[in-house]
């Protein structure tokens, strides 16, 4: 993962001190005046149930520790690949995929505390009712039929939300199974 930027940042940390998922190379950090970008690759749990298991902890292990990153930086953009698709909105099938990993209810509803906790999606916030996915399996031709997941997600915290000018997905660049989200925001 990488964060590039026109203007030097502050502050570039590296990881969130535990060293379990720090070892993964899991989040990138990067401090601008009064506001840090986040960069983060959250786990999958599609390997099975130890990596499943894996990905609920770091998901409370992260939450605890943004919730206390947020009294020393209130003005937060989390951006990267959250391995979760939110809402029936956010992917192609949510009855056939009610039971995998990244549509579990538990997954759903961590992201669902996440979002009433102080965090703004970006992209529902700017397009209520817009399905566009960000992810595709390389099977089936699930990309070419447009049958993916949403799963990477800008994240601001509430107090910037109003800046947010838009949010989207770059459906058309195939670089990967995933495709580019961008936000424009005005800090």
């Amino acid at each position: 993962m990488a964060t590039f930027s026109r203007k030097a940042p502050d502050q570039i940390v590296v990881g969130c001190g535990i060293d379990r998922y720090d070892r993964e190379g899991r989040i990138l950090r990067t401090d601008f005046g009064d506001w840090s970008l986040l960069n983060c690759y959250f786990p999958s749990g599609t390997t099975g149930e130890e990596r499943q298991a894996f990905k609920m902890e770091f998901l409370d292990d992260f939450y605890q520790w943004v919730e206390a990153l947020k009294r020393e930086r209130p003005n937060l953009i989390i951006v990267g690949d959250y391995n979760i698709a939110h809402r029936e909105i956010d992917i192609h099938d949510p009855k056939g995929n009610k039971n995998s990993s990244g549509f579990l209810p538990e997954e759903r509803a961590w992201l669902g505390k996440w979002f009433d906790s102080g965090f703004t999606d970006a992209f529902r916030y700017k397009n209520p009712d817009l399905v566009e996915y960000s992810w595709w399996s390389f099977r089936a031709g699930a990309r070419g039929n447009n049958k993916g997941w949403r799963i990477d997600y800008q994240s601001v915290t509430d107090n910037l939300k109003e800046k947010i000018a838009d949010a989207r997905q770059l459906t058309s660049v195939m670089h990967s199974d995933h495709c580019p989200v961008w936000m424009k925001i005005d800090l």
